[in-house]
């Protein structure tokens, strides 16, 4: 990653993003993340790293009261006149996991939370990005952490399937917005492939008379098919900083 760069990453607290923040540390880069709970680990890997790190506790199905506060946080990072600009990256991570089962089964605040945090948080804090980013040239990327799921239907994962295929459109969206100007944001929805997460011990671990697909996750494990949370980010980040990134709106990790 180049010099002077900044980072926004949503769900760093665990898993992937907690990962993906220890890896994004580095000498002249600022990382904000953004989480239900700040990572204490992140602190000490910080400062050997010669790092910027900002930890916000913040819960993302209320996002709209974030706009202005991450807003702020951009300007006062924005490139002096006469200065090169930093490069820019928000990477979205963060999701609310709902129990495996059908829709209907489940409480309608439940499904409602998760929806704002995995689709709305995703599309405000987006616009905000671009908005306050929008003059400064340089490289901006905005990177989507999606799913096959987004692309291929699961029975007893509606609310996930509907939020990350909602997630893949917004970056087509977002990607043809961008491409009318000419210092354009890249703009990609990523599937990350199979990582051993907290969202993967959910299913392997659910009733398989509510989920039909448990067993199929249970075997998963058992075959180590599965990254480890480092693996997965390594080849998340050595994604998102290839020169072709954007280039094509979705895409997968293993392509």
């Amino acid at each position: 990653m180049s010099q002077d760069t900044l980072v926004i990453l949503t769900g760093a607290s665990r898993g992937l993003g907690l990962a993906m923040a220890g890896q994004l540390l580095a000498a002249d880069t600022q990382l904000l993340t953004l989480s239900r709970h700040p990572a204490d680990a992140l602190q000490g890997q910080a400062a050997a790293a010669g790092a910027g790190l900002t930890q916000w506790a913040v819960d993302l199905a209320g996002a709209v009261a974030l706009v202005d506060r991450l807003a702020g946080w951009l300007q006062r990072h924005a490139p002096t006149p006469g200065e090169p600009p930093p490069a820019v990256r928000l990477i979205h991570n963060a999701a609310l996991l709902t129990p495996p089962g059908p829709a209907d089964d489940l409480p309608a605040a439940d499904l409602a939370a998760a929806l704002r945090v995995g689709l709305e948080a995703p599309l405000v804090l987006s616009a905000a990005f671009l908005r306050v980013t929008r003059d400064w040239g340089g490289d901006r990327r905005l990177l989507f952490i999606s799913s096959g799921l987004g692309r291929r239907a699961m029975a007893g994962s509606a609310a996930y399937c509907a939020i990350k295929a909602g997630m893949d459109h917004l970056a087509r969206a977002l990607a043809l917005d961008e491409a009318a100007h000419a210092a354009g944001a890249r703009v990609v929805s990523l599937a990350p492939g199979v990582i051993d997460t907290d969202m993967q011990r959910q299913l392997r671990g659910a009733d398989p008379r509510r989920f039909s697909e448990q067993g199929r996750f249970a075997e998963m494990h058992r075959s180590g098919t599965l990254d480890s949370p480092a693996t997965a980010a390594a080849k998340v980040l050595r994604k998102l900083e290839r020169d072709d990134f954007g280039t094509e709106p979705i895409a997968d990790v293993r392509d």
